[in-house]
């Protein structure tokens, strides 16, 4: 596969196909290590935020529950509660609505792994607070998905267009890629994380 990236990657751009021989192979991993509706939450709660700052946030919510499992404790605790924490007021109600439907019986993971990303998408775009960006994350980082392109992402996006060009659409850009677009994204992620130039 990495092969056939650098192939595609020269036809490109070759700073495109630098990135990615630097980066070497990347393998897409999911990571199912805790329930699915926590890790919907913790995707929410670090939604618009630098990972840093996410992680902070997230450990506070944690700390807050002190050991109560975690869907049971966001359908109780008092909302000023996890504002203390730095949620905000929508990230509050959204995992409000997520704990909700996961008491419902709504987020089984073994059901939604069975799903297409388009139907889990839709799923999951029906509860309060969770867009498209929330649902490629769990569609790569929970059920490793192989052919998403988050194009809501920011650092994504932009990186892709630096290697490439601003003036053409990312999307197509990471059509070439089918139907391995979640590593390409992964590729993008690194080349920021390892501070690769991309001017």
């Amino acid at each position: 596969m990495h092969a056939q990236f650098l192939s595609i990657a020269a036809d490109l751009s070759p700073a495109l196909q630098a990135a990615i021989e630097h980066n070497g192979p990347i393998e897409l991993a999911a990571n199912q290590s805790s329930p699915f509706p926590d890790r919907l939450c913790r995707a929410v709660a670090g939604q618009q935020l630098s990972v840093r700052a996410a992680e902070t946030i997230w450990g506070r919510v944690v700390a807050s529950a002190d050991g109560e499992p975690l869907m049971a404790y966001f359908a109780r605790v008092d909302a000023a509660v996890l504002k203390s924490c730095g949620l905000s007021r929508a990230k509050v109600r959204t995992v409000g609505a997520i704990a909700q439907a996961a008491s419902a019986g709504q987020l089984d993971a073994t059901e939604l792994s069975q799903l297409s990303h388009a139907e889990r998408t839709e799923r999951l775009t029906m509860l309060w607070g969770v867009g498209q960006w929330t649902a490629d994350m769990m569609g790569i980082f929970y059920f490793g998905d192989p052919d998403i392109w988050p194009e809501g992402d920011l650092a994504a996006r932009k990186t892709l267009e630096k290697l490439t060009s601003a003036r053409r659409k990312t999307v197509l850009t990471a059509t070439r890629f089918a139907p391995y677009r979640s590593i390409l994204a992964l590729h993008m992620w690194r080349a920021v994380d390892t501070a690769l130039p991309v001017d």
